[in-house]
């Protein structure tokens, strides 16, 4: 089933820690779909999403919006990371322009990104070049 998590960064992101993540739980892994995510500022910045490979210094958790309510999310989405994760190399990566508003939206066809089982398993956004700043973001996935 479908599910999100959006909002609004409490954090700003570094080469490290995220702005917003995604995370696997012990007995669930999931597939991430699409990922939204829109400059709040008029300052040009690049983002990047990557694959952590542990859950060091998660924020606080978010609400999960389940597009079917009957089937409640598995899948764990956090706010800012409060310290260094294990990140790994980027999916994507692209630069947002100097416009509130200012954006990207990725998407990953039939297959999906694949959140493995374990509560180690997460996928981010980051600024790879250290100079960010606060954005909105959204995640869809399939649990």
């Amino acid at each position: 089933m479908r599910h999100s998590i959006a909002g609004r960064a409490t954090v700003v992101g570094t080469t490290l820690r995220a702005i917003a993540s995604l995370f696997a739980t012990a007995t669930v892994g999931g597939k991430l779909r699409e990922v939204g995510i829109f400059n709040t500022t008029a300052v040009a910045l690049a983002v990047s999403l990557v694959r952590f490979t542990n859950a060091t210094g998660v924020g606080a958790g978010l609400t999960e919006v389940d597009y079917d309510p009957a089937n409640p999310a598995q899948l764990t989405g956090f706010a800012g990371h409060t310290a260094d994760g294990a990140v790994g190399s980027p999916f994507r990566q692209g630069s947002i322009g100097a416009a509130i508003g200012a954006g990207i939206i990725w998407t990953f066809g039939d297959s999906g990104i694949l959140i493995p089982v374990g509560t180690a398993n997460g996928i981010g956004i980051i600024i790879p070049t250290g100079t960010g700043q606060i954005l909105d973001y959204y995640y869809d996935w399939d649990d």
